[in-house]
């Protein structure tokens, strides 16, 4: 059952103060130390692939570790927390549990997703990754809002898919797709009703790199809404390069939010692939042009192997980057994305109290 829409709630909350999301769900699962066996738990023991990197799969296997991440966070000071559900679909979880027919002489096409849309094991499989996903951050949030007497709240976790609509993989073939609209938007439906049933209170389409995969997503919220007679707000984040650009279709940000703005998103914003200091004049950009919440949770700087995180940044540097955003008047949420663990975010918690937000218009219904 859906929960209330906490839109009005939460708009009263950002006009007080900046809220702070949490961090990165992998980064912090690999702090655990897990192996193989430990991912794959005895229901999967027999899988012909990997699933240590199916960081989705240990909402099962191992609810303990990603229970106590979403705990951890919420401590750290996150009001808003992210489902461990970023490839909860059956398109996404199919990498890891159906042979790729290009190793064979084959081909990805339109022919062999329908067949994963349609493959009983991967549909269940998806549901039950979002459902109990979002009943564990649920939980979470819950015990620690009444520890704290701050109400926390549950983001389900929409993200990219690992194929694209706006561009052909064949060089000889630029009309050719791997996958239909249709499709996508499917699978989409099934993520976000699953997300709701297990509890969530928002819905977050992020790392946005391809607006057409944003868009399907963004349809599929809209029809089950109408379908299912709920509301819920959105929040939609995409990751932008150097030049500003959503990494595959090159969409500009003023572009992004005039895609995205009839949506009426509670929040519109940018995350992962830059750092802060990269990724500030891109928020500047969409803070000028947007017309909602902003929210920014950049990546901890930029890759680096030999750091512990695996990226630059460390606490302190989260802090006062993400103090400086909020004193240039351009957060109205703010966290973490790769390599921001929950002592980074506790940073940016500290880092952003007390700041007043950026002055946005109400939103109308």
């Amino acid at each position: 059952m859906a929960r209330p829409d906490p839109t009005a709630e939460l708009q009263k909350a950002l006009r007080q103060r900046i809220l702070v999301l949490d961090g990165a769900m992998g980064t912090t699962i690999r702090s655990y130390g897990l192996v193989e066996k430990e991912a794959r738990g005895s229901r999967f023991a027999d899988s012909q692939k990997d699933l240590l990197n199916n960081g989705d799969i240990l909402s099962i296997t191992r609810p303990d570790v990603i229970g106590d991440i979403h705990k951890r966070f919420y401590e750290a000071g996150s009001d808003i927390c992210e489902t461990n559900t970023f490839s909860a679909t059956s398109i996404a979880q199919s990498e890891f549990f159906v042979d790729d027919p290009r190793e064979h002489g084959g081909i990805k096409d339109p022919e062999f997703f329908q067949k994963i849309i349609d493959d009983p094991m991967l549909r269940d499989l998806a549901w039950e990754l979002n459902v109990e996903s979002s009943r564990l951050c649920r939980k979470w949030a819950d015990n620690v809002g009444s520890d704290t007497g701050i109400k926390r709240y549950v983001a389900g976790a929409i993200g990219p898919l690992t194929v694209s609509l706006s561009t052909s993989p064949d060089a000889n073939d630029a009309g050719f797709r791997t996958v239909t609209f249709d499709q996508v938007k499917e699978d989409y439906i099934r993520q976000v009703r699953a997300l709701i049933a297990g509890g969530c209170d928002i819905l977050m389409v992020e790392t946005i790199f391809d607006a057409l995969n944003a868009k399907a997503a963004l349809v599929a919220i809209q029809e089950v809404f109408e379908a299912d007679a709920l509301k819920l707000p959105i929040i939609v984040s995409a990751a932008v390069g150097r030049g500003g650009e959503t990494m595959i279709s090159a969409q500009k940000v003023e572009a992004m939010w005039n895609a995205v703005a009839h949506v009426n998103p509670l929040a519109v914003g940018l995350n992962c692939s830059l750092g802060p200091d990269l990724m500030k004049p891109h928020l500047e950009e969409l803070a000028k042009v947007s017309a909602t919440h902003i929210s920014c949770y950049p990546n901890a700087g930029l890759p680096n192997p030999l750091a512990p995180t695996g990226f630059d940044l460390e606490p302190p540097h989260m802090n006062a980057y993400m103090k400086e955003f909020a004193l240039d008047g351009l957060l109205n949420l703010a966290g973490g994305c790769c390599g921001n663990t929950p002592e980074h975010v506790a940073a940016i918690a500290e880092g952003v109290k007390g700041i007043a937000p950026r002055e946005v218009p109400l939103l109308e219904d």
